[in-house]
């Protein structure tokens, strides 16, 4: 397993992908460039059968690249990082904090790989491959990318820690829209490891995540979770994961009708009942520790 510090100075655990899937992955997707190739040849040899040989050259060349440089480089864009042969081997394209690759990313690996793939036979990338810590063709040096796992074992996964219970529901106000995938992966995995760092660490670790986090929102910390700034991420991860859950139909009757989830209702607080004479006032309930108090 690898892991990648972000620039919020959590670490990341990816894992990296192997030479064999790697390999067997690229072999897919050439097949499939190639068999698109040669039907896109055979339909400009029928269509510029009247063309002399030069234009039917330039023909060729314009689809070779096309299909074969431009197809990748399009796949990669659109699909965030999964080309066909890496849905198949369970890999994806990221960049080197975790975040989706972008336009330019895919450009960058599509160009080199056109040299160090395609002209040698893949005899370059092998060696880069091997030679690379993480795995890393030439391709992803320069576009600062890795190819990564995404099928982990489930065992293996971190779970996110609930907020305290009165934390539940007071940001859904809060625009969240403005907050990018890199900062929410390492908000995860920052929730799911604190318990590991020593609390000086974990807690100039949160502050400057919930700081990153309050700068995209346009909304500053509360003064009251100020001290606690893990609280903070937790209640904005936790309001994140309830807004994607309700936009997500449930289907009842074989998947023919669609069910809207409302949210729960609050819990409802009993109230306490005045002391008599003499008597004393019964003491609230304690709450447990959710682990997101200051260091001490």
């Amino acid at each position: 397993m690898s892991e990648l510090v972000t620039g919020e100075a959590v670490a990341l655990e990816l894992r990296p992908a192997k030479l064999p899937s790697r390999a067997l992955a690229i072999v897919i997707d050439l097949i499939v460039a190639v068999l698109v190739y040669i039907a896109v040849v055979i339909g400009l040899v029928a269509a510029t059968s009247s063309l002399d040989d030069a234009a039917q050259a330039a023909m060729s060349v314009a689809a070779f690249l096309l299909v074969l440089v431009g197809g990748p480089i399009a796949v990669e864009t659109l699909s965030h990082g999964r080309s066909l042969g890496k849905l198949a081997f369970g890999l994806r394209v990221v960049r080197d904090d975790g975040g989706p690759v972008r336009f330019r990313h895919a450009l960058v690996r599509g160009g080199v790989g056109m040299i160090e793939i395609l002209m040698t036979f893949g005899v370059v990338a092998c060696i880069a491959s091997l030679v690379s810590e993480r795995g890393r063709r030439l391709g992803d040096v320069f576009a600062g990318t890795l190819v990564v796992r995404e099928r982990i074992p489930v065992g293996r996964a971190g779970v996110v820690p609930p907020p305290p219970p009165e934390l539940a529901g007071r940001f859904a106000e809060l625009d969240l829209s403005a907050v990018p995938d890199g900062l929410w992966l390492a908000v995860r995995q920052y929730l799911t490891r604190m318990h590991q760092l020593q609390p000086q660490v974990s807690w100039s670790m949160a502050s400057r995540l919930a700081a990153d986090v309050a700068a995209r929102t346009g909304a500053a910390v509360p003064p009251d979770l100020q001290a606690q700034p893990a609280a903070f991420l937790a209640a904005v991860v936790h309001e994140r994961q309830s807004r994607q859950a309700r936009q997500q139909p449930r289907y009842e009757n074989g998947g023919e009708q669609a069910v809207t989830v409302a949210p729960a209702p609050p819990p409802v607080v009993a109230p306490v009942p005045p002391k008599a004479d003499g008597e004393k006032a019964p003491e609230p309930p304690q709450s447990r520790s959710t682990g997101f108090a200051p260091p001490a």
